[in-house]
């Protein structure tokens, strides 16, 4: 399964949920960022290649949804409620993401 993480600049929150999840047996994963100033920003490919989509925040779900709504029709598209108040590998932030996401692997219908 193909699992792309999204925040805003994907220099804290994404890139840290991509190296927590990383080596999960029958998890590909990939970060991307929603701003024009991202370290990478979210791409068509990215939503392309992606079976599901995790989003830190609302806002970033909206933004994907207005930016590129015809390619994620059809994938899981999951907010995790993560405030950007963390910076990447924080203890607090990579136990979020853990459960986060643990809580969703079982609703993947690809997993």
């Amino acid at each position: 399964m193909n699992l792309l993480f999204v925040c805003s600049r994907n220099q804290w929150r994404s890139p840290t949920a991509e190296q927590v999840w990383r080596k999960h047996p029958g998890l590909s994963v990939r970060s991307g960022g929603t701003s024009r100033n991202a370290r990478h920003p979210v791409s068509e490919a990215d939503i392309l290649w992606a079976d599901a989509v995790c989003v830190m925040e609302d806002k970033h779900a909206s933004q994907l949804k207005a930016s590129f709504r015809e390619l994620l029709q059809g994938k899981p598209l999951h907010v995790l409620d993560i405030p950007d108040d963390y910076r990447y590998m924080d203890p607090e932030l990579v136990e979020l993401v853990r459960e986060g996401v643990a809580a969703l692997l079982p609703s993947f219908r690809f997993f």
